[in-house]
């Protein structure tokens, strides 16, 4: 069944491009056909030029003239059918990589967190690649294999039916032997595969956390921890090339058997007479036409194995349906006011045993600065993550303008909001490039007014290339400050009317902090802001502070309103303002 349905899936990723795959098949026929007159040819020269009582010179070079013309159309067909089946074959791989770098898009950030970048990195390049291969090499050579067959035994048979039939005899053996072989190949290159995966996957977290492992000192243990499983690599690979070092030679031997059976049994039919020289030649001929693609049969059976495994692990990746997509008939949105309002709002992530929203209810104002503040684990970030639908919460229980955001279209609802997260990522680009990545199209002057906005236009100008300056992977040339603030240009830039700030600046100090909440809560054109923050005098200035603790919100107010109350507030703003006086 699981056969069947891989061969499925095959035919699947070959159907868009089944005029070159034809082109490509005819182009064998052609080959095969023309691989069964050469013997035949050469074989009625050799009985020709017995059976003459002189040597005829213009017989030998009208044959040789023969195979000469057949020689080379067989290598124009043959150099044309693997242009075309291979040429399929990079088609199928750019297809797959297409598909799976857009699959991924659509897939939420919950699992990213469940599957590692480095198996998937594997998945799109190693995995396809096999598949590439499989349906180029190996496809390629199981349709020669099949045509010689079609072609080439019949032609045998009717030069010498006992003959034929004993030197084919151990074909049945040797295909035997390889279906005795398939499953043990699978599962040892499934293991290769898998171990290719783990060693991308710490490659991938190492360079990530080089800065960490400096810190740290522990280069020695991540040179074991990439020695062990390099170690496992090889003995998965040295395994696998134990199989194939067994199975392939003895696959050549037993073909080597057939030229042998031909050899003895076909000398003692030309002595009997039974046989001509001219036959034995073309049978001898023959029989080697079917040497090679029977020997090649190991190395397509490697890249079928190969290709099996990679199906299976690519089409794991293309199977899995986003969890967060939109509904059917989902509503648009026109104008945004910019009402948030939270209805028993809950939420448990996959495996916790404990919600990480709890029934939460709130009602924001379009244009309010909300805060919200809490200790950490409060369930702030989810809360966060909840609007523009990052985590997949159930329907009515949260409303934008009064519209379930359930129900919204995802490209309207995360055009509307503007959300800078805890983890200020920056592209491997420009300043420039990174502030209107949301709209790349941005002209100079917008880029520059957000980021005057963002209080980070003073230090680009201070940079050797100004906003032209490359950040390096990750954002890695600047200090946490100065990504937390470009980053927050970026959102400024797109202008929705809505802005989730995530702890997004708490790498900035608290008066710069303050005067961009300011900046934002001022003017004609004031958004709905919501940040997250432990700066605690930060969010003092707020319209609106939401305090969180489990999941829960358990106060709600203006600062003065908060201060008068005994609560996790005031408890929060005591413990930051002594931290400040000691610090």
């Amino acid at each position: 069944m699981a056969s069947r349905s891989r061969l499925h899936k095959l035919f699947e990723y070959l159907k868009p491009h089944w005029r070159p795959t034809t082109l490509g098949i005819i182009a064998l026929l052609v080959v095969n056909i023309l691989a069964v007159m050469l013997p035949r040819i050469i074989g009625n020269c050799v009985d020709e030029i017995r059976s003459a009582t002189t040597v005829d010179m213009a017989v030998i070079i009208r044959y040789a003239l023969w195979v000469l013309g057949l020689a080379s159309i067989m290598l124009v067909f043959r150099l044309l059918s693997r242009q075309l089946i291979f040429g399929v074959g990079r088609q199928v791989e750019f297809d797959l990589k297409q598909r799976i770098f857009q699959h991924l898009l659509t897939m939420e950030p919950a699992y990213f967190s469940e599957n590692t970048i480095g198996d998937l990195i594997n998945r799109a390049t190693s995995d396809v690649d096999n598949i590439r291969r499989l349906l180029g090499f190996a496809v390629l050579s199981l349709i020669n294999t099949l045509l010689a067959y079609l072609f080439v035994l019949p032609a045998m048979l009717t030069t010498h039916f006992r003959l034929s039939v004993l030197a084919i005899a151990i074909y049945p053996i040797m295909l035997l032997t390889v279906q005795l072989f398939s499953d043990k190949l699978r599962n040892q290159q499934e293991n290769v595969q898998e171990g290719l995966s783990e060693m991308s996957e710490l490659i991938q977290e190492d360079m990530s956390g080089i800065s960490l492992i400096k810190i740290y000192a522990q280069e020695n243990n991540e040179r074991r921890a990439f020695g062990r499983l390099n170690q496992q690599l090889l003995d998965a690979n040295l395994m696998l090339a134990k199989t194939r070092n067994f199975l392939f030679p003895l696959l050549e031997g037993l073909t080597s058997l057939s030229l042998l059976v031909v050899l003895w049994m076909g000398s003692r039919a030309i002595a009997a007479g039974t046989l001509t020289v001219g036959d034995f030649v073309s049978l001898m001929l023959y029989v080697q036409q079917l040497v090679f693609p029977t020997a090649l049969l190991g190395f397509t059976i490697t890249a079928y194995q190969r290709g099996e495994v990679s199906v299976d692990r690519v089409e794991a990746i293309l199977i899995q349906s986003p969890k967060i997509q939109n509904v059917a008939q989902a509503q648009p949105l026109s104008a945004i006011a910019g009402s948030i309002k939270a209805d028993r709002l809950s939420f448990t992530y996959p495996g916790a045993s404990a919600p990480a929203l709890n029934k939460v209810s709130f009602v924001i104002e379009p244009h309010q600065t909300v805060a919200i503040v809490g200790p950490v684990g409060a369930g702030k970030s989810t809360l966060a993550n909840a609007l523009p639908r990052l985590i997949n919460i159930a329907p009515g229980q949260l409303y934008l303008d009064g519209a379930d955001v359930t129900q919204i279209a995802l490209k309207d609802l995360r055009a509307a909001i503007a959300y800078v997260p805890q983890d200020s990522f920056l592209f491997s680009s420009t300043i420039r490039d990174n502030i209107r990545y949301g709209d790349p199209l941005k002209e100079e002057p917008a880029v520059r007014q957000a980021a005057i906005q963002a209080q980070i236009h003073p230090e680009i100008e201070n940079f050797p290339q100004h906003y032209d300056t490359l950040v390096g992977e990750r954002g890695i040339t600047l200090s946490g400050g100065q990504r937390q603030r470009t980053a927050l240009a970026r959102a400024l830039l797109v202008d929705a009317p809505i802005l989730i700030l995530d702890d997004a600046l708490s790498s900035v100090d608290n008066q710069t902090a303050t005067q961009i909440l300011r900046q934002l809560s001022a003017g004609t054109q004031r958004k709905t802001v919501i940040f997250i923050s432990h700066q605690m005098s930060a969010a003092a200035s707020a319209d609106l502070i939401l305090v969180m603790d489990r999941g829960q919100i358990v106060q709600s107010g203006r600062h003065s309103e908060l201060m008068v109350e005994a609560g996790l507030y005031r408890s929060l703003w005591e413990r930051q303002q002594l931290e400040a006086q000691l610090g």
